[in-house]
Order: C-alpha cells, then structure tokens, then sequence
C-alpha cells in the first residue's frame, strides 16, 4: 500500500468529523511526527495540483479532507439543490400512491392521502421520481402521474412488480400479536 494513499484514505473515511494525529499515528503504525510529515506532504500534493478540488485542514488538532475555498460557489448550490434534500414524509407517502395506483391524477392521490398535496407532485417531479403519463379524457384534462425509470434504479426494482406487498392498516389492526399464522 501507498503509505500517501493511506493517510488520505482514513482522511475520507473519518469525513467531517476529522481525525487526530495521534489517531492517524496509531492506525498506520507511525510515529505521530512522521505522520505529521506524511500529512504536510499530502497536503502540498493537494495545494500544488491544480486538477485537485481537495485540500487538507487542520483545526483543534484534527484533521480533515475537504474542499478548497474557490470550489465554495458550487459545493453551495449543490448543498441547496432540492435533489440533495430528503424526501418528506409527505413526500414518501404520495410516492408510494403513486407507484402502487398509477396511472394517477392528483385528485385521486389527495382522495387516498386525505389531505391536500401542496408541493409534493412539484418535489417528486423535480427528482425524476415520478413524470406525467398521460391526461384522462375529462373536463379539465387532469394530468396522469406515473413512476419513472429513475424510480426503479433508485429502489433498486427491476419493474414495478417488485414493489414489495401493500399491507392494508385494517388488516393489521385485525391480527392478534399472538396469532400463531405470523412469521417474525
């Protein structure tokens, strides 16, 4: 191995939380200032190439990998983006409609959550989850809502028939915690 690679390897890993010198010296097997050596090294590496985005921080005597200041613009709207957010739980719910009805209008979806869906659809779309399949022939022409290929890659489904089984409240509720017929 890479006695470079090492250090930055465990740099990585240890992410936003960092990793002491003393913990870098102990994991690789070194003296903490060879270590520090490796490190100052590492971190010329990283200032000299203009093709690394990368550099290395030390604060509190913990260091860290991270990105150099003139990647912030970028590295913030990314941070921003909608598509880094996770999914609500309102969200999640309206999926999960979605992808066991389709195709769905949105009256139908709010019918079945109860409740109006506000910026759900807007989310879902904005994520390549779900996508406009087609329109009823109805006044109004409401939109029909669909999963999409994205939808499958993401839950890792080869087609929709993979959906796991929709268990229905009221059938839970029936069930006795003791009945004998349930696997656990």
């Amino acid at each position: 191995m890479n006695e470079l690679a090492t250090y930055e390897a465990l740099l990585f890993v240890a992410g936003d939380e960092g990793i002491t010198l003393k913990e870098l010296a102990q994991l690789t097997k070194s003296t903490v200032d060879h270590t520090k050596v490796c490190l100052k090294k590492l971190e010329d590496k990283y200032t000299n190439r203009i093709e690394s985005g990368l550099t290395i921080i030390e604060t509190a005597e913990t260091y860290r990998l991270v990105s150099k200041k003139e990647y912030s613009p970028i590295i913030q709207q990314y941070a921003q983006s909608p598509l880094n957010k996770k999914l609500s739980r309102a969200s999640v719910e309206t999926l999960a409609v979605i992808a066991y009805k389709q195709p769905i209008t949105r009256m139908e979806i709010e019918e079945i959550r109860g409740v109006q869906l506000s910026s759900s659809l807007q989310k879902l779309k904005l994520r390549n989850l779900i996508q406009e399949v087609g329109r009823v022939e109805a006044p109004g022409k409401p939109v029909l809502y669909g999963t999409t290929d994205y939808f499958l890659d993401y839950f890792g489904l080869n087609d929709l028939t993979d959906l796991p089984e929709l268990v229905i409240e009221e059938e839970i509720e029936h069930q006795s915690l003791f009945d004998e017929t349930l696997d656990f």
